[in-house]
């Protein structure tokens, strides 16, 4: 799975267009983190040791919960002399049509063990502090992914969506991660490429099937190989959190002040566990733990969205336009209910009146549904979508909640999210699995942690098998010993990040504050909950933060 950037709200602030891991990942093995059809993986070990031998999909599992990974090491306060050059360029700001916003390119070594081996162009924004009030420094946002544009989220949402009070004391700033949007993006198939890619079936149902799926992968891994090779061995987390804090020193900060969500708070944990003594003040929201093997991450995620979809037929049963046979039923048969449909789609897909041609199988209604996961804004959405394609045999409304989850426009053409995405993922950490046979070997754990999505979430987890180029990073704990108080934010019924996720970076962290969001969807700041945004807004503007162990609805 892959955890994906956190969800549009409803409500008075629209985060942006629809966002879902957001993470993948959730970084989690396929991870937006989302998940959904050949989602691409996360980030956690598993399947291969460090010493290259390979495990079993239980072997990786027993590990996960019985050894503790080693703590990310922080790096040394003084800037090595061979970096000195990046830190002391300046940033030059130039309209970029969009008004109040002002653009920047800054360099970052390509390759932070050898400087010398070239540069890479990374994209910055911001908008400055309006006032009034005393500025308080730079605010840097990261909505996820990976593969997330930050400077889309800052422009769509954050430099205008935050509360008055924040966007007055900060300069609202974002910089799209190497790889990702406009700073040199990741490139691997074409708009007709991925459209089969994407309707490609990922719950196989015979050995012919299987070589399908992973011929399948192995296209995608080797397009980005071919279209990216200098890139795909530096993107990253650790290189990523490197690069914010030359951004930090080019913005004239002593500390970094940042609010990253869903794998935003992978990447800017890892910078406080880089640099703890520069930290300013931080706010992880939707938090993914570092220390989970990519087995454990994908199989909890899962799990994760079997909660949010339970969440979706306990309402859809008390509405009187829920398609799936909802009547005196309970949640489980609700899911029995979306299996029947889905397996239908498997042999028989249906119109969508797409101009491209394509039809609705169970691959993109899969992704569909999962989209609507992350925020229980879009259950009528999804409802509506789900009557039309159950009663009426048109399958428009799943497919364009399977676009949007897969950023694809009306004239079939993908933004670089998942390929960055994929490449983030699958260099962070090892893959989930090694082949088909661990999958199958560990369907019965995803299927029991999910019966609805389980197969299309362990079969996705694969992709990163066929990856062209090694993992560079391991599991581990992120402490950042010295570091001032962090807030990390939970919602207890979040699909994409598992509360208990948050509570296991919390509790990692040497400051970590955990604030809990008791309710449904992706992440918890400016949803609609005046506790969890006034908590947050609190610490942002004057360093307070909220009592240990806070709870907000």
């Amino acid at each position: 799975m892959q955890t994906r950037r956190a969800p549009r709200p409803t409500g008075r602030n629209p985060r942006h267009r629809f966002r879902v891991t957001g993470t993948a990942t959730t970084r989690g093995a396929g991870i937006l983190l989302g998940v959904a059809t050949l989602l691409v993986s996360a980030c956690s070990p598993g399947g291969v040791t460090s010493a290259g031998t390979t495990t079993t999909a239980a072997a990786t599992a027993a590990k996960a919960t019985t050894a503790a990974e080693p703590a990310l090491t922080a790096l040394p306060r003084a800037t090595p002399a061979a970096l000195a050059s990046y830190y002391r360029q300046k940033l030059s700001w130039r309209a970029c049509g969009v008004p109040g916003f002002e653009c920047a390119s800054m360099k970052a070594p390509l390759d932070y063990a050898d400087p010398a081996a070239g540069d890479v162009k990374l994209a910055v924004a911001r908008k400055k502090a309006t006032g009034p009030g005393t500025r308080l420094g730079s605010l840097l946002v990261n909505p996820g992914g990976p593969g997330g544009s930050a400077i889309d989220y800052l422009q769509q949402y954050a430099g205008i969506g935050y509360p008055a009070d924040v966007r007055a004391r900060y300069d609202m700033v974002a910089v799209d991660p190497r790889g990702v949007g406009r700073s040199e993006p990741i490139v691997c198939l074409d708009g007709p490429q991925m459209d089969a890619y994407t309707q490609t079936d990922v719950t196989p149902d015979d050995q012919r099937e299987v070589d399908t799926l992973v011929a399948a992968f192995k296209r995608f891994a080797e397009g980005c190989g071919r279209n990216s090779p200098r890139l795909l061995r530096h993107v990253s987390t650790v290189e990523a959190a490197r690069d914010m804090d030359i951004l930090r020193a080019l913005l004239g900060d002593e500390k970094l002040h940042y609010l990253g969500a869903s794998y935003g708070t992978l990447l800017g944990a890892t910078y406080a566990g880089l640099y703890p003594e520069r930290v300013g003040r931080m706010v992880l929201d939707g938090a993914l733990d570092p220390e989970l093997s990519s087995y454990r991450t994908n199989l909890e995620q899962t799990a994760g969205f079997e909660t949010a979809f339970q969440s979706f037929a306990k309402d859809c049963v008390r509405q009187p336009d829920c398609p799936l046979e909802s009547k005196d039923k309970t949640p489980e048969q609700v899911g029995d209910s979306l299996k029947a449909f889905l397996q239908k789609l498997d042999a028989h897909p249906i119109p969508t009146g797409d101009p491209d041609g394509r039809k609705l199988g169970e691959a993109l209604a899969t992704t569909g549904v999962i989209t609507a996961m992350y925020d229980q804004g879009s259950w009528p959405q999804l409802r509506e979508a789900l009557d039309s394609a159950m009663k009426d045999n048109d399958g428009a409304g799943l497919l364009a909640l399977s676009d949007t989850y897969y950023e694809r426009d009306a004239q079939g053409h993908y933004s670089n999210l998942m390929f960055a995405n994929a490449a983030v993922n699958c260099l962070d950490l090892p893959p989930a699995f090694n082949g088909p046979a661990q999958v199958e070997q560990a369907l019965p754990a995803f299927e029991k942690a999910s019966p609805v999505f389980g197969p299309t979430l362990a079969w996705s987890a694969l992709n990163c098998a066929y990856w062209p180029v090694k993992h560079t990073g391991e599991a581990h704990r992120v402490q950042a010993q010295g570091a001032p108080p962090i807030v990390v934010v939970g919602t207890t019924r979040d699909p994409a990040t598992p509360y208990r996720w948050a509570q296991a970076l919390a509790a990692q962290l040497s400051s970590g504050r955990l604030l809990t969001y008791v309710g449904d969807g992706h992440t918890a700041y400016g949803r609609g909950s005046k506790c969890i945004d006034s908590s947050i807004d609190t610490f942002l503007l004057d360093g307070t933060p909220p009592t240990e162990g806070k709870r907000c609805s």
